[in-house]
This record gives structure tokens, C-alpha cells and sequence, in this order.
């Protein structure tokens, strides 16, 4: 029988016809070979499954009735063999070097460094911004460990998905994507990730967002934003209660309570913004300065920079998983 590939690459996708087959062909461009694609079709209406049957030598596509991006990642876990597993978005693009890269520095990272994350390009490289600029994670170090992962993710999101490589083990560990969770689901299961240890990090954008269709969920949040301040809520209010079970640490608990201060606050205002003229009045002059608040926090000595330092260890090379077991 077959051994398994070390990673196993899967593509969430609905109603992507125009743009699936870019994102799939930077998948199988990549310089590094041993990796599967598990495409999950989140029940297309449109050209979606025609598109993928150019592919059928290629990749394995499940089809499932549509259930929302976290429940296909999460049927692609479950029907993915490997040791270690990424995500692509189905109409973002990958560099080629992104996976050989990836696997390179959690190799010498060693097993207890639960994922590591690449810089994303927002548009074409050359006139882009990263994600990392705006969250603002700066490191002297071209590739090495992020230290103190859960504090900044306690205060800013750092766009995830298209751009982590995640041991199953950790997955294993923390649970896969809450597909309970109307939005930001991509923000809680990074939270949990955090809290299991440094990550590895590489700093050049080995992904390209490419804003476009995807962005229409991320709008159709901010038109709902009492439902994602309830989201926000739940989010922190779990992880902080996690993080208390694991014997806490005083500067993230410290972080997770004041965001869920903010969130609260969040919350209220949004209420006012959604009741009549007057209500609305004072949502609008809380919401000015609540945003001009949280402008001077960024700013301020309590606002936590990343921490990083280079990979100093050089553990054996990743072990395939007898396949037998993977899948059993």
C-alpha cells in the first residue's frame, strides 16, 4: 500500500469556477513534491465541479452540501493521511517555494512547535503590503521562532488560513476550525494554536491575497456586527478560560481580558448604531472614540511587539505516518 505523503494540502471552495483552477495550479507548481490536494467542494451551483474534473488525476475532491468554509476544512482534515497539513483558499495563489520552505523550518523547528506561518503579499508583490506590516510583526530575522504567539494574536488578527503548514498532532490537540462559529473562526483556532507553543514563522510573503469574491463574507460581517461582536465574545471568552486550565500566563491573561473589555464595549455600541436617530447619535460618538482609544493603545508600552529569535536546533527529519493508522 501507498505511504502517506508528508502533507496533505487542502482547498475549501464554493461557487469558484473562474478562479479555483489558479489556486489549484500553484498548489501542484510547488518546488516541494510529497503532498496530497484534498479539494472540498462546499456544494457549487456553478462551473465549480467541471473545473475540478480537469484536476481528476491530480488532487481527490469531496463534495459535501454546503455547510460554510470551516466545516469543509474540517471534512478535508478528516480526510487527509499526513503528518502535517495546510490550507489554501480557493482563489488565492501560493509561491512556488511556499510548502518546501515551510516543511524546511518545522523540520529544524522540531515537533513541540505546533505550525509555522508565512508573510502574505495583499495584491501583486511589488506594490504590496503584507500581512505582517499590518499586523505589525516585525523580526530582524528573515525565518526563525515566534515566541510570544498568543499575546500579540490577543490583540491583533493575522490573516491565517492560506498561509500556515500545522502539525496534526497540535490539531489533535486543540480541535480543528468551530464551524459553530458564524465568523472569525480563522481567528479562534490560531488562538488555540498559540497557546501551544512558539511558532515558526517566515517573514517573505509566500502566499498573494487576492482580494476579490473571497471578500464578500468579511463585508457581509461588518453589515452584521452585533452577531461578530457575539462571536468575538465567545471567541476570547473561551480561550481565556483554556488558558486558565493550563496554568495561565499573567501578560496574556492580562491581554485576553482587556480585548474582551473592548469587545464588550464593541458590543454595545453596535446595539445603539442599529436603534433609532438619537441612539445612534451616541453609538457614533462612542464609536470615535473607542476607535480613537484603541489608536493610542497601539501606540502605547502595552501593545506587544513580536518576539522572535532564529532556529538554533536541528531535530531528525518529520516521520510519514503509517498510513494504515492515518486514516484509520
Amino acid at each position: 500500500m501507498k505511504s502517506a505523503p508528508l502533507v496533505s494540502v487542502i482547498i475549501p471552495t464554493y461557487n469558484r469556477a473562474a478562479v479555483v483552477g489558479a489556486a489549484i495550479e500553484s498548489v501542484l507548481d510547488q518546488t516541494y513534491r510529497d503532498f496530497e490536494v484534498i479539494v472540498v467542494d462546499d456544494g457549487s451551483t456553478d462551473e465549480t465541479p467541471a473545473t475540478l474534473n480537469r484536476y481528476a488525476d491530480r488532487i481527490r475532491v469531496v463534495r459535501q452540501t454546503n455547510a460554510g468554509a470551516a466545516a469543509a476544512r474540517n471534512r478535508g482534515i478528516a480526510a487527509s493521511r499526513s503528518a502535517l497539513i495546510a490550507f489554501q483558499d480557493s482563489d488565492d495563489l501560493w509561491l512556488p517555494h511556499k510548502l518546501e520552505r515551510q516543511v524546511a523550518l518545522m523540520q529544524r523547528a522540531g515537533p513541540l512547535v505546533p505550525c509555522c506561518l508565512s508573510n502574505i503579499a495583499l495584491g501583486p508583490r511589488s506594490k504590496s503590503r503584507t500581512t505582517f506590516d499590518l499586523a505589525q510583526i516585525h523580526s530582524p530575522f528573515e525565518a526563525g521562532l515566534w515566541l510570544n504567539v498568543a499575546e500579540v494574536l490577543a490583540t491583533r488578527f493575522v490573516l491565517f488560513n492560506q498561509a500556515v503548514l500545522i502539525r496534526r498532532a497540535a490539531l489533535d490537540k486543540v480541535g480543528v476550525f468551530d464551524s459553530g462559529l458564524k465568523y472569525l473562526e480563522d481567528y479562534d483556532l490560531p488562538l488555540r494554536l498559540a497557546l501551544e507553543g512558539p511558532w515558526a514563522f517566515i517573514r517573505e510573503p509566500l502566499v498573494i491575497y487576492r482580494e476579490g469574491a473571497q471578500n464578500s463574507y468579511s463585508q457581509q460581517a461588518l453589515r452584521d456586527p452585533i452577531t461578530l461582536k457575539d462571536c468575538e465574545l465567545r471567541i476570547f471568552t473561551d480561550i481565556l478560560e483554556r488558558l486558565r486550565k493550563q496554568g495561565g500566563d499573567p501578560a496574556v491573561e492580562w491581554q485576553l481580558e482587556h480585548r474582551l473589555r473592548v469587545f464588550r464595549r464593541g458590543r454595545f455600541i453596535a446595539k445603539l448604531l442599529c436603534r433609532p436617530a438619537a441612539a445612534r447619535v451616541l453609538g457614533k460618538i462612542l464609536w470615535s472614540l473607542d476607535h480613537s482609544y484603541f489608536a493610542l493603545f497601539r501606540r502605547s508600552p502595552w501593545y506587544p511587539e513580536a518576539i522572535t529569535r532564529l532556529v538554533t536546533q536541528a531535530p531528525a527529519p518529520e516521520c510519514k505516518p503509517d498510513m494504515a493508522s492515518a486514516v484509520s
